[in-house]
């Protein structure tokens, strides 16, 4: 029973990054809707953490998120990353108008540390989900505040990577994202026992 019960509780570094790469997902998702960047009708009603999220049923955005988020679950399974930005521009002037930045900084977890590639954690999923829960509470809540995006705006997704990473096949580097009169909100953090994950929202303050 107790060997049932570690093993159910033990999540590794691979398991880590699906469930940061599953809310990430969600997260990404729900930020299209409630900031308003595609029409309403272009969202289906999905139930996750215990939430009703809206996710987009456009095949192009789905493929692009599908792409993005296969290379982040590889290199976050072997801790190569430290931080996915979402950026929303306007798409006329091209001007950021919002940075969603996901910072993941890489915890020691608690089972045997010798070996960096066979770091376990045994936090139950039942608690990281509650805490994920909490975060896309947030996220819902935002537009209470931010500004309205009253333009057209387009999205992208950044991974920032460690050093010396090698870049897939028609991926570019990009530079440092400037927002004009930023102001940012900090939400809650979640963990998995081997990743915490915060998560800012950056944006222009209206003139």
């Amino acid at each position: 029973m107790s060997t049932a019960q570690a093993t159910k509780n033990c999540i590794t570094l691979k398991g880590s990054a699906q469930i940061i790469v599953e809310y990430l997902k969600y997260g990404i998702n729900s930020i299209l809707f409630q900031r308003g960047i595609y029409p309403a009708k272009d969202f289906d009603p999905t139930q996750q953490y215990g939430l009703t999220i809206l996710m987009s049923k456009d095949p192009k955005i789905t493929a692009f998120l599908q792409n993005v988020l296969s290379q982040t679950e590889e290199w976050l399974s072997k801790n190569m990353i430290n931080k996915i930005s979402m950026v929303i521009t306007n798409a006329h002037t091209k001007e950021v108008l919002e940075c969603w930045d996901f910072k993941m900084q890489a915890e020691m977890g608690n089972g045997d540390t010798s070996d960096p590639n066979k770091l376990t954690a045994s936090k139950e999923l039942t608690r990281i989900q509650n805490e994920i829960r909490d975060v896309m509470r947030q996220i819902s809540a935002t537009v209470s505040y931010l500004p309205l995006l009253d333009c057209i705006c387009t999205f992208d997704v950044m991974i920032h990577t460690l050093q010396n990473t090698e870049l897939p096949a028609k991926w570019d580097e990009t530079g440092a994202i400037v927002i004009q009169n930023a102001q940012a909100v900090q939400l809650r953090s979640f963990s998995t026992g081997l990743h915490k994950v915060d998560t800012v929202v950056n944006y222009k303050m209206s003139s």
